[in-house]
């Protein structure tokens, strides 16, 4: 597999696009300068405690107070919380190597007990603010490198599942072992298999450096503010994905150009020479045929090969795939192997679909119907392998008797499509508004209504330059129809900025009539 990563960089925002042999599988933007990114670790301060959710809001300097759960603060948060009060003006600071533990808080405990309004916190990002919801957070703090993850106040070394080699395994718990500090753990990550000891040591003791540098800066700083931020986007990327299978790195901005090449430098220098600057006069996106399908991220309707097609729907709860055989057709005998065929290539797709658009929550996928059982686990077992390479967590549940999938998937990061699109003010996101003919008699109506129980003397409409010139057109217009059966002054204003069949009623100063 050919993988190739094309960045593109604006004042505003940062585009990375992830293909795979040519094809767009993910698609993550970056706000340049916004902060709040999964992995921060901020300085909060708890605002306010919610005992019957038994979880509390923390300011971190973000427009909406960020979360967090009882069961996200962690075994030992009492040990964090020990490090950060000894941080505090005026106190000696408290060294994780040399401190004693304390012990690990109660699983069916109460934030009550843990947590005060007011009370200075160190949290890490582990959830981007999404739609109205602020940032979820953890106090379970962790740092990712390229081959390891240190997780402090544990000295537990933890291995990959995907690393299988017995021999690998007592290589890499020893390495780790040799260089971590006391009260310092590991995750090792499968990528630290192939890599040498020399790198897996740096990589433990530059994030150790990081830490310190983090609790650190938390005596120079007030609440809320970031003491650590993740890489960027791009690096992040890069560091979990990198390997021998990237042909390519290409970014159309040189600052960026050189910050990836020297972080690549580091972490795999024979790598250095796929990263590329791109100096084209044409739009990077649009020179590697990536703009045109970035558009299919906003496309309800998703083609496959020879007809097929998926309709993808979202709704509050939940997303919905429909898998459609389209104007395929075969003898009776194989709809069967027709079924088959179709579902194989949806899911694929939709694999595919879930990664780019970075679909969260739960999703149902409504297969064509498939009548042999070992065709169903087919399908089932094709669908694991296909998400096999998406790193967000995922759960993929066996086909139900109505030929209905349902998959969980996690989200970190807003869905790309929720940031461009917004309900529509005229019909409330239904696809159906009032029937123009009924307009004119409601109109009358709310007229009627405020002449006569009101006492309206003047009344101006302020209406679409459509309706406007229905009410005006003709001698005998509906408007003046209206002045002489009511007895008022009545006007109508065109206003382009209002939607086909909504008005708005306005006394003499300009003022509303009705909200």
């Amino acid at each position: 597999m050919n993988r190739e990563l094309v960045i593109n960089v604006t004042p505003t925002e940062i585009t990375i696009a992830l293909c795979e042999d040519k094809v767009l599988v993910e698609l993550s933007k970056e706000q340049c300068k916004t902060g709040f990114s999964v992995g921060d670790i901020y300085l909060g301060k708890v605002r306010k405690i919610m005992p019957g959710l038994n979880a509390a809001f923390v300011n971190i300097g973000h427009e909406k107070d960020a979360f967090i759960h009882y069961l996200d603060l962690g075994s030992q948060f009492l040990s964090l919380q020990k490090v950060v009060d000894s941080r505090q003006p005026g106190r000696r600071g408290v060294k994780v190597e040399t401190m004693k533990l304390e012990p690990n808080i109660d699983k069916q405990g109460k934030i009550t007990s843990y947590l005060q309004v007011g009370q200075t916190v160190m949290v890490q990002v582990a959830k981007e603010a999404i739609s109205t919801k602020g940032p979820r957070l953890t106090a379970d703090i962790s740092l990712a490198g390229r081959n390891v993850v240190l997780v402090p106040f544990t000295s537990k070394i933890s291995i990959s599942q995907k690393i299988r080699s017995t021999d690998t395994k007592k290589r890499l718990r020893r390495i780790a072992a040799g260089v971590l500090p006391k009260n310092f753990g590991v995750i090792i990550r499968t990528a630290a298999a192939e890599a040498n000891d020399a790198d897996i040591e740096q990589d433990i003791l530059s994030l150790i450096e990081r830490w310190n540098k983090a609790v650190g800066n938390i005596r120079k700083q007030e609440a809320p503010s970031l003491l650590m931020s993740e890489m960027s986007r791009a690096n992040t990327i890069i560091r979990d994905s990198l390997n021998s299978t990237f042909s390519q790195i290409t970014v159309d901005d040189e600052a960026m150009y050189r910050e990836i090449k020297n972080y690549i430098k580091i972490i795999d220098p024979q790598l250095e020479k796929i990263v590329k600057l791109y100096r084209g006069t044409v739009p990077i996106f649009d020179n590697f045929d990536i703009s045109k399908q970035i558009k299919s991220l906003f496309a309800k309707y998703v083609s496959l090969k020879r007809g097929a097609y998926l309709i993808i729907e979202h709704t509050e709860a939940m997303n919905v795939i429909d898998v459609n055989s389209g104007n395929r057709t075969k003898a009776e005998d194989n709809q069967e192997e027709t079924a088959m065929t179709v579902n194989l290539a949806a899911a694929k797709e939709i694999a595919r679909q879930l990664r780019l658009r970075d679909l969260g929550g739960i999703v149902i996928i409504d297969f064509i119907d498939l009548h042999k059982a070992q065709n169903r686990q087919l399908l089932y077992e094709e669908m694991h392998k296909l998400m096999a390479g998406d790193k967000a967590k995922h759960t993929i549940l066996p086909l139900t008797k109505f030929g209905l999938m349902q998959i969980t998937r996690q989200r970190v990061r807003p869905v790309a499509v929720e940031d461009v699109t917004d309900v529509c003010p005229a019909c409330g996101g239904t696809g159906r508004v009032e029937p123009t003919v009924l307009l004119d008699r409601k109109l009358e109506n709310q007229i009627q209504f405020l002449v006569e129980d009101r006492g309206v003397k003047h009344i101006t409409l302020r209406v679409s330059p459509y309706v406007a010139s229905y009410l005006c057109a003709g001698f005998l217009s509906l408007r003046r129809r209206w002045a002489w059966r009511y007895k008022i002054s009545l006007k109508v204003v065109a206003d382009q900025s209002l939607g086909m069949i909504d008005v708005r009623f306005l006394d003499k100063s300009g003022e509303l009539l009705v909200e």
